[in-house]
């Protein structure tokens, strides 16, 4: 069973999916990606993730950032069960569902936790950046389902921090005012952040978001 750490390069596999054999990493080409399990098919809780996962499609594109689910059921239920996602959430399902009845990606990204259930995947979730790495590792229990809103305020949050010498406070959003780094000197700021920024303590220094 695999341990996968922030920083990680992620794991890479080739798959069935219901959108045909896969290459992990061939698959995310320079994009960001979302992978994120599920129990099992035609359950209720993954039946609304997936159909907000298609609602906010578009959102992910925006980000370059690519989705991919995964059940350990195979690709026939998965085309079944996609039916009922669109028909009762009103979406039209864009992105691949991992078949991983051999439970091979489950295991490799410790998606098995056995005191939750031996043979069900957890609501993992993995965001991987561009240069493949995991940038974040979330689990859910079973019975609750997804923030999907957190998870693009995250890859916001990522992608900025990873081009700007910046931190995103507490419950910021896009748009907000962010934290400069404290390897920046006080007299360096004003070259790279223009705006301007407010002192409030000599390691907390605020400045309007670079990138707006």
């Amino acid at each position: 069973m695999a341990t996968i750490r922030l920083g990680d390069i992620a794991p890479d596999f080739t798959t069935d999916t219901t959108q045909g054999k896969i290459s992990f990493h061939e698959w995310l080409g320079d994009s960001w990606g979302v992978l994120f399990s599920h129990p099992s098919d035609f359950t209720p809780v993954c039946t609304t993730e997936l159909g907000t996962v298609a609602n906010y499609f578009p959102e992910f594109q925006k980000r370059n950032t690519k989705v991919i689910a995964l059940s350990v059921d195979g690709v026939e239920s998965h085309l079944k069960w996609i039916k009922d996602i669109e028909e009762t959430q009103n979406v039209t399902l864009q992105y691949p569902i991992i078949a991983d009845e051999s439970k091979e990606v489950a295991n490799l990204y410790d998606m098995i936790h056995p005191n939750a259930d031996n043979t069900l995947t957890v609501r993992s979730v993995f965001i991987i950046g561009a240069d493949k790495k995991v940038k974040l590792i979330l689990t859910y229990p079973a019975s609750t389902g997804r923030n999907f809103d957190e998870l693009l305020r995250v890859i916001d949050s990522l992608q900025l921090t990873a081009d700007y010498s910046v931190a995103t406070p507490a419950n910021w959003k896009d748009g907000d005012d962010v934290v400069i780094s404290t390897a920046i000197k006080d007299e360096d700021i004003p070259a790279k952040f223009p705006k301007g920024f407010n002192r409030i303590k000599y390691y907390l220094r605020m400045t309007p978001q670079p990138n707006k």
